[in-house]
């Protein structure tokens, strides 16, 4: 039985660096920094060699996933995607799945790798401000007369309680849907219209 590789196809180096991110990110997530250059190249379906032809190491590779996954582009993408003209708890139930899913993809790579909090460099308050502006408050500004709080409070709102209501350990493996999360943003907890 022949088991001789097939060379990989030609890509950029952009495109081969996002082919890998994309075959290292599942393994991390099973076997985090545990996982082996073979494993990668096997999953990516090319050689060892390879791997170190677009990332200087194992850990260059590891940071570049990492960075992958905070980068909010592709999130910010759908939500683009949600229809403006849904009804507001539809479209912020829309929002608040697709921010609850970030998180929750966050917080299972960064376990799984054994990190307490995401490195410094990823704490850019530039990624926060694009998703302050590029979100959610995109969304909610046709209702701005609707709140009692400005939009940007209220955006703050729902990504504060969809953090905490998603992280497993500050929920106490027990996540808020994004169907509550909403909920209490837009009408509490009490019974009635009137909260006096």
């Amino acid at each position: 039985m022949d088991t001789k590789r097939e060379r990989a196809r030609p890509l950029s180096p952009e495109e081969r660096r996002a082919e890998i991110i994309a075959a290292t990110r599942p393994l991390l997530y099973e076997h985090g920094r545990a996982t082996t250059t073979r494993l990668i190249a096997d999953a990516a379906g090319i050689a060892e060699g390879t791997i170190f032809r677009a990332f200087a190491s194992k850990e260059e590779l590891f940071d570049a996933v990492l960075e992958a996954e905070f980068d909010p582009s592709s999130f910010l993408e759908e939500v683009l995607r949600i229809d403006p003209d849904l009804e507001l708890r539809e479209r912020m139930v829309a929002y608040t799945t697709l921010l609850q899913r970030r998180f929750v993809g966050i917080f299972g790579l960064m376990s799984a790798m054994g990190m307490r909090k995401p490195p410094d460099k990823l704490r850019d308050p530039e990624v926060r401000q694009r998703l302050a502006e590029g979100g959610l408050a995109m969304l909610l500004t046709p209702d701005a007369h609707r709140f009692t709080l400005p939009v940007e409070r209220v955006v703050d709102l729902i990504r504060l309680l969809t953090f905490s209501g998603s992280h497993p350990h500050i929920s106490d493996q027990r996540p808020l849907s994004p169907e509550e999360i909403v909920d209490v943003v837009l009408h509490g907890v009490l019974k009635g219209s009137d909260p006096r």
